[in-house]
């Protein structure tokens, strides 16, 4: 059982792990960072560490490996984004408020990097449905199929989705303006 294998700390255990898993975590962390993303290779190998470090604590029976490890990735792809700078966030602000009159490929990567970042801070069931349908391109129909749902159900949970995402991303967006000197 590779479960027990993981909380015995066999090699072997985690060969198969890693093997099993690796590549499915480095397309799930792409897709929220961006594949051309320099930290990318942090952020999985970050996942791997944890993982190792935390699989005494790892319950069969409360998950699947995969919703485990999923876990820890989307925490160190939390922390990454939260390492994000004020000034790297406030220049986001000032391009989606429509003051920059001329987007640039790097104004453009920065807003995706922000789209990703608050991505990664939803619920997992909310961020995978906006994954599959906006990035992934899924219609309703495919992704009531894949998950053995309704389109009804989907549609629900799309729209859920969605309000996370506003409610995160205006929550990301008030940022405190301090006063500057002048007069009292």
């Amino acid at each position: 059982m590779l479960a027990q294998g993981l909380r015995d700390g066999r090699p072997e255990a985690w060969r198969t792990l890693y093997d099993a898993f690796a590549e499915r975590v480095w397309r799930s962390v792409a897709r929220l960072m961006g594949p051309g993303n320099p930290n990318l290779a942090d952020v999985v190998q970050d996942t791997f560490i944890a993982a190792a470090k935390s699989a005494r604590q790892f319950d069969d029976h409360r998950g699947s490996l995969w919703h485990w490890l999923w876990g820890i990735a989307r925490r160190h792809l939390a922390l990454h984004f939260r390492k994000q700078s004020q000034r790297d966030r406030l220049q986001a602000a000032v391009q989606l408020m429509g003051n920059a009159t001329h987007r640039d490929p790097h104004e453009a990567a920065e807003q995706a990097e922000f789209v990703r970042a608050v991505l990664a801070e939803l619920p997992p069931e909310h961020c995978d449905a906006l994954t599959a349908r906006y990035l992934d391109d899924a219609s309703v129909e495919q992704m009531a199929t894949d998950e053995r749902s309704t389109e009804a159900a989907i549609r629900s949970r799309l729209a859920r989705a969605r309000q996370s995402f506003r409610s995160r991303w205006e929550e990301r967006m008030a940022i405190p303006i301090r006063p500057t000197g002048g007069s009292k």
